[in-house]
């Protein structure tokens, strides 16, 4: 099980030592959550603080696009230092060119999927994946409650990953906590995205990765 803290509930105004906190707790990735005020209702961050973020660590950016037109910056966000570059299927009408053109330029391509698009919907691009990212929230902003229909289709998710041959990771997103980590793992998920639950926690980030790490696992 990798934990991907979410930046988006950092406090940017010390961007490397709230990095530094979740490394020394055992992170795997640093998800960075990239909004443009049209897909979602909110306008976070863009390259220049991905850039920030990669010279921060040397853990692996899972930058999420969470924006329209998302060929258009896909070059950008890798230069910026993105190893998993991961765009919404509603975002994009030409998906399989899209994944193709994230693969040519050395980042690994992810695909999103809301919480009200089947996982059926992305069948036909599994071979090209690297990671299948569940939205259990719509997206758009950190601290909202984790929708209880998201475990069955993070189900529906594995077995079609596994009934393709994928070894593409299952990612989830959106109100991931120490209370729902286990079933959410229980459901396949092997990547656990957490905003509020880590840099919220009030042993600090750090022990925010351990406790998500703990309930995941025990």
């Amino acid at each position: 099980m990798r934990i991907a803290p979410s930046i988006l509930s950092c406090d940017f105004s010390r961007l490397a030592e709230e990095i530094r906190a979740v490394e020394a707790g055992g992170a795997d990735w640093i998800h960075v959550d990239v909004m443009d005020g049209h897909f979602v209702p909110n306008i976070s961050i863009g390259p220049v603080i991905t850039q920030a973020a990669r010279r921060s660590t040397d853990l692996p950016l899972d930058v999420h696009l969470m924006i329209e037109g998302p060929d258009r910056y896909l070059e950008a966000f890798v230069e910026a230092g993105a190893h998993v570059l991961t765009v919404h299927r509603e975002a994009c009408p030409h998906l399989h060119r899209t994944l193709e053109r994230i693969r040519e330029l050395g980042a690994r391509p992810g695909v999103a999927i809301n919480p009200a698009t089947p996982v059926e919907s992305v069948r036909e691009v599994i071979p090209l994946l690297d990671v299948l990212l569940v939205m259990s929230v719509d997206p758009g902003f950190g601290g909202q409650r984790y929708i209880a229909a998201s475990t069955d289709k993070l189900r529906r998710a594995r077995r079609l990953l596994d009934d393709l041959g994928s070894r593409a990771e299952l990612e989830v997103d959106g109100g991931v906590g120490p209370e729902n980590a286990a079933e959410v793992r229980g459901a396949g998920a092997s990547v656990l995205v957490a905003g509020s639950a880590v840099y919220g926690h009030r042993g600090g980030p750090a022990e925010g990765v351990r406790a998500l790490r703990r309930a995941g696992t025990g």
